[in-house]
């Protein structure tokens, strides 16, 4: 039988190659410093997922690029397919259609720019920044960089292409992230108070819609600049 050597229980044998004969291996007793993993040894359930966790990535990949190129209205479910090696019953099976996974590619999108500010504001917490405003302008550049970062993507969804409930979903976001840095700017729970941290939001979102529009980097950097200047000029009550 071809493969490695099986005892009497039907477990791997290991092979005695010489070397601690030789002197230049492990003493006998010792721990291996290698260990060869069967693909057998991996339980099947987990196999699955991570070809499950594999193949939904690759839809996810092959969206960003179809749908930056051609938009949502035109990029069609067989250029998605093709793209990402795999069968149109798969993407189907993992999304539910070319709506679902546009909607699928968004929630990545917003989760990443969020990851990215939250990294920013703990980094400047780390630091000792204990202002509540200057923690919530290095959150805002955080994002604007990185919506230059992700332009030909964040520019598909700034559009307005795209699938029944986007829109919805864009708006439900939205309040959510008010709420976000309402909490982080502590204002209290006063209308005046909401409103200036929907104000605040709603510059922010308004300047990560006008970098993605620029024309090169430098032209995004020096804009990003202006508006965190301006948020620290903003006066929260």
């Amino acid at each position: 039988m071809n493969g490695l050597p099986h005892g009497a229980d039907g477990s791997p044998r290991r092979v005695d190659t010489g070397l601690r004969r030789a002197g230049c291996g492990p003493p006998a007793g010792a721990a291996p410093i290698v260990r060869f993993v069967l693909r057998k040894d991996i339980p099947r359930p987990v196999r699955q997922q991570t070809r499950s966790v594999t193949t939904r990535q690759g839809f996810l990949e092959a969206a960003r690029a179809v749908f930056g190129e051609q938009g949502f209205a035109e990029a069609s479910v067989a250029e998605i397919v093709r793209r990402a090696g795999s069968s149109v019953g798969s993407l189907y099976h993992h999304f539910g259609g070319k709506n679902e996974l546009f909607l699928a590619l968004y929630d990545q999108f917003d989760h990443e720019l969020g990851l990215h500010a939250a990294a920013a504001v703990s980094r400047v917490r780390e630091a000792g920044e204990a202002d509540p405003r200057a923690q919530f302008t290095a959150g805002a550049r955080a994002y604007l960089q990185g919506c230059w970062e992700r332009r030909a993507l964040a520019r598909l969804f700034v559009q307005g292409d795209g699938p029944p409930g986007f829109e919805a979903l864009r708006r439900s976001r939205t309040q959510d992230w008010v709420r976000q840095n309402a909490k982080l700017l502590k204002v209290d729970d006063r209308p005046v108070s909401r409103a200036m941290a929907a104000i605040l939001t709603s510059v922010l979102g308004g300047a990560g819609r006008e970098v993605v529009a620029c024309r090169n980097a430098a032209e995004a950097t020096e804009l990003i600049d202006a508006v965190v200047a301006m948020l620290g000029t903003i006066p929260t009550p």
